[in-house]
Formats: C-alpha cells, structure tokens, sequence
C-alpha cells in the first residue's frame, strides 16, 4: 500500500540519452573520496567525506541521471556524500512542480512583494532602487552579454517627467533628430538647399506599438520625420525639375531616390553617433520611422534566453493601472546561458561579505568563476518538438532586476526532468523582500509553465536536504516534497521520511516498512503533513547547499581507503555487471576495460580495478558504462 508512493526514476534517467548521442559526451576524472570539513557541524575537523569526479564535459542527460543517485555539482566538481561515514548525511530533495502547494508564509512573500512593486510597502530603502537608472557605463560592459530591461528606460523617463515637464523630454528627443538631420545635410547624404521640416517626437501609446514593431514592449517614443522630409524632397523636385523641361540633374536625381526607409536609416546612424546624448535610448529605424527604445534593445546576445517583465502597480509610463501618485517599481526576470558578468560578480562579493561574512581577499573572481560561472554541461538548443524547452537544456543564470539594477542572481541547471537549483545570491539592501524564497517560487512557477513545452519537465530540485542542520529544515516547507533513499535511489515522500530521521541521521529510506515496525511507538507515518517553519533568523536563507562552493582547495586526499566498509547491502550488490564495461577513455580512445585490461601489469590492475569498483560503485553500472572514464 504505502509502497506504491515510492518513485523509482533512476534506471529511467539513466537510460534517457542512450538515443541522444547528439547531445555529446561525458568524460570524467575520477578523484576518489575526499575530506572536508563540515559547514553544517562545525566539527573542526575532516569529517565530511564524499566522493569526487571531475567533469571535462557533462551531458544534460548524464547529470540528471547523477542528481538521480544523490550526486551535486560545484563548477566542473561533482560530489556525492557517502552517506555512512560523512558527520551530516545529505539527502537530495525534489518537488513534483504541478502539485506545488505554497504556504501561508510562502504567500506572504509573495504578497510583500507585490506590495513592494504597487509602492504601498511601509520600508525604508536606498532611493537607488527608485530613481537611479544603471548608468550608462555599466550598460556599455554588458551589451555583449545580455539585453538590458526596459525598466532602466522607466527609471530615466519617471526621473524626467518628475523633474521636468513630459513635453521638453519630448522636445530634448526631438533635438536630437535634428542634429541628425544636420549632419546628414553636411556629409552630402541630404540636399542642402531645401528646406527640410523640425523634427517632432511622440510617445507612443501602448494600443499601438505592435503595429510599430515586433517586440513592441520595449518601444517608448516615435517621430515620423523621415516621411516628411521625404515629402518635402519630391516637392523641392518637381519644382526644380518640372515635366515639360524632360531634364533631371543627377542631384535631382538623388533626392527622388531617397525613401522614408532610407532617410530613416541614414538618420538611425548618425543618432547612434549620438548615443551617449540620448539618455538611456537607443534609437532604430523602422519602416521609415526613428523608434526609441530601451537602451542596447538592439543588442541581441546569444546567451539571452527569455526575459519576463513583472508589471504590478501605479505608473504613468507603462500604463499599468493604479494610483498615480504611488511610486511603482519594474521586476524584470531574465533568463541567460552562464556567463561571466562582473556586474553579477560585484553583487555576489556584496552578498558574501554581508550575508555570510566571508573575507574581502577569499571573495575573488576565479572562486567565483569555478563555483557559479564553470559548467560541464554540454548545452541543448531547442529542437522544437517537444522534447527540449524553448531555452535549450544546461546551465544558467537568472538574473532579477528592480528598476534595471541587478538585485538577485540565481544559477540553475535545466535538465531533461527539473530545474535544478544551485545557488542564488543577492542584494543585502534587500533582504526583506526575502529574494530567496522569492525567487524559489518563481523557478517553480517556471517549470510549471514549460511543462507545456516540455512535459518531462516535472521536478524542481533544491540541493541537499540535512535533517541535523536547522538551517536546512526550510526546505521540506515546499510541499509536497521527496527524499532520494541513499541506498536503493527510490524517492520516498518527506512527511514518510521524516519520522524516521527523527530517531536516525542515516536511514534507508526505501525501509522505511520494515523500519516503522522497529518500534511501535513511532507515530503514524501517514497523518498530515506538518510543514516546518523556518527559524524567524533563518527565514531568508535560500534554496541552496553552502557546501556547493567546494572546490578543489577545500579538499584533502584520502589515502586511507580502509575504514569500516558500507553494512547492509551495497548499490553494486542491486546492479549487475562487472568493471569489464566500464567505458575508457585513452589518449583520444574510446575503449571497454575488458578490451586493454591485459595491457597493464598485475600490480597496476589491481589498483585500477579497485579503483574501478568504486566508481561503479557510486554511479551505477549503466552510468559507467555510458560515461567515459578517463586515464588521460
């Protein structure tokens, strides 16, 4: 009966990209056992022992099939607890995302943060993050990276219109058109003795801007100057050149060439010279028409995968409903492929220098590229039948942004069956806005609308789940969630597991039958969840494991293999197959163990053998074979 709520998907995410061999390979180093010591504990000593690899490169389908057997990454290092001998036994913890039920505390932040967008929430906060635009310097570093959000345009034309009058903001665009029109003039592109008409700016109203253009959301102002001077061109030549004459000089000539479509292009470069006078716009032309818009719109990246706008409250710019005299602020999410940003880079020192107290001097920017920017994920691009989302699978960034200011970054891995959540960092500024469960809800909310697109898009994992550490106790409050049983690698519903972490750091989960008749006083394992609060200090802490930012300076080798060998049954003992299978990799060959075992000396393939055995050991038979294990 209640073993029908156990979820067993190891064998098939395993087994996913045997027909994906387009997806790449994976190669890895085995490391063996590592020591640590324990952020969690505080033991003082080594007493956090996990295995190691590192990973050359890393399919989607592979990494999924790893997360599936207790396994986490850190950069390019992947790490798996040994669940029996390390000090707090870390057990992987997932949400089936379309049966997400949000607590009461859960709605809370969602409700804050609404009311912080409407501008109705009683806080004090830097004016930063209502008035100040990001500068343009800071726009100009990352054009190559990323599209920067119609919310810095916002920020500047509320700074204007609060300042001055919405008219000169206008009549300011409109100077600038004619500076355009002058230097056309002067470099020959336009005749220069016809008298072209001032140029005039509107805004444009939101009915209209999908007939503007596509991408009409980011499109503020228009002037149609282009058709005018057009027009007052074909007049200037029929004056000057009537038809009986039958006579049409060549500048003539040229002056009846030149369409709105080319006048507006010719315009467009000469106000991108302008650039840096056009206050956070960026101008384009458009079927003969100058549009502004956000600034570096027009700078496409290909790692820029999605952007959402949060559109909530009062303003009079992007006609969102609401009281006028409420200061709205723009949330924009987006999405894009894991890059370096320094602009990302800048916030998570902030963050861990405040939020976690770490050093100024151990904070750099190469630890900050091996834990969050390095993946070996070997990244799919939409294939557009189902099967991939629109994003692509692997490793990403998503960045929120409160009136164009980066505020949190959260660093994610979309797989073939979740959204895996890393790491997410973010402004102390604003830590009562609680970004981190914030920002849990919105990958949630993410999965469940590309569910669409992707139906074995289903999981939202949230790292390790540590039932010792009172910090990580918050994670079971995403209801309902699951428990990876360290042994079998089934999935055993939390509000099952957790009576029987209760009484034991590390338990088999998948026993959890057997174990529940240990002791008949246990209470019943199947009343209704009782959803764990996070403690009031701890009510900001994210959805992410601090021992993620492992690297290989964390670690010390473990020569001493010895040591109490696993009790009960091993995963090897479940799986069938020998190290005979084992893919290897050497010198650029691809070849089964079995094939070059007689290659090496008696002495060498005992100790390669063992180190073989557990490797299978922790990622399972079929993975090994799969996988390459590379000797170089």
């Amino acid at each position: 009966m209640a073993h029908n709520k156990i979820r067993n998907d190891a064998s098939s995410s395993g087994s996913s990209s045997s027909g994906n061999n387009n997806r790449g390979e994976s190669v890895v180093v085995d490391v063996g056992r590592r020591r640590s010591s324990c952020g969690y504990c505080r033991s003082g000593s080594h007493t956090s022992i996990s295995h190691g690899l590192w990973a050359h490169s890393l399919t989607v389908d592979d990494y999924q099939a790893l997360l599936d057997r207790g396994w986490r990454r850190s950069g390019c290092f992947l790490y798996k607890p040994e669940m029996e001998r390390t000090c707090c036994p870390s057990y992987t913890i997932r949400l089936k995302a379309s049966d997400f039920v949000p607590s009461k505390e859960q709605l809370r932040v969602s409700k804050r943060m609404q009311r912080f967008l409407d501008g109705t929430l009683d806080v004090k906060i830097s004016d930063k993050f209502i008035d100040e635009p990001s500068s343009p310097k800071d726009s100009s570093i990352h054009a190559h990276n990323e599209t920067t959000s119609s919310s810095a345009m916002e920020s500047l034309t509320d700074n204007h219109e609060g300042k001055n009058k919405p008219e000169q903001y206008l009549h300011y665009l409109s100077g600038l058109i004619d500076k355009a029109i002058l230097a056309c003039i002067e470099g020959g592109e336009l005749p220069c003795d016809t008298q072209l008409p001032k140029a005039s700016v509107k805004k444009v109203v939101q009915a209209k801007k999908k007939l503007l253009v596509e991408g009409f959301e980011d499109i503020l102002y228009t002037s149609n100057i282009s058709f005018q001077i057009a027009a007052a061109l074909r007049r200037a030549s029929k004056d000057h050149c009537p038809k009986s004459s039958g006579l049409i000089t060549e500048e003539n000539s040229q002056s009846t060439e030149l369409t709105p479509k080319i006048i507006a292009e010719k315009l467009e470069v000469h106000l991108t010279n302008l650039s840096e006078k056009t206050s956070g716009l960026s101008p384009r032309a458009c079927n003969g028409h100058i549009n502004f818009y956000t600034t570096t719109k027009q700078t496409h990246s290909d790692d820029l995968i999605e952007k959402v706008t949060v559109c909530k409250g009062s303003t009079s710019v992007s006609g969102c409903k609401g009281s006028s005299s409420r200061k709205r602020q723009r949330l924009e999410i987006r999405l894009k492929r894991s890059s370096f940003d320094p602009e990302e880079y800048e916030l998570y020192r902030r963050y861990q220098i405040k939020v976690h107290d770490d050093a100024p001097d151990h904070v750099t920017e190469s630890s900050y590229k091996r834990f969050l920017v390095d993946t070996p994920l070997v990244f799919v691009p939409s294939t557009g039948d189902g099967t991939v989302p629109p994003c692509g699978f692997g490793s990403f960034h998503q960045q929120y942004l409160i009136n164009g200011r980066l505020v949190a970054v959260g660093v994610i891995d979309i797989l073939p069956k979740c959204l895996s959540s890393k790491y997410l960092f973010w402004d102390p500024d604003l830590a009562f806005l609680s970004l981190g469960k914030y920002s849990a809800l919105q990958e949630i909310g993410w999965l469940r609308e590309n569910e669409v697109h992707c139906p074995s898009l289903q999981y939202y994992y949230l790292g390790y789940y540590i039932h010792s550490c009172n910090k990580m106790r918050y994670k079971a409050a995403y209801h309902p969630s699951e428990l990876l049983c360290p042994l079998r690698y089934q999935w055993v519903p939390f509000d099952i597991a957790k009576p029987l972490l209760d009484r034991k750091q590390y338990v088999v989960l998948s026993d959890f039958a057997t174990l529940q008749n240990e002791e008949s006083s246990t209470p019943s394992l199947f009343e209704n969840h009782m959803e764990v609060q996070p403690r009031e200090e701890e009510s900001n802490d994210i959805p992410v494991d601090e021992d993620e930012e492992m690297s290989e300076l964390d670690f010390e080798d473990s020569d001493d293999e010895s040591g109490p060998e696993t009790t009960g049954l091993t995963s090897i003992d479940i799986e069938d197959g020998g190290v005979g299978n084992i893919m290897i990799g050497l010198k650029g060959s691809r070849l089964r163990y079995k094939d070059i075992q007689a290659a090496f000396g008696p002495t060498e393939r005992g100790y390669l053998e063992t180190q073989l055995q557990r490797y299978m050991r922790a990622v399972g038979a079929e993975l090994s074979e799969r996988m390459v294990f590379s000797l170089g």
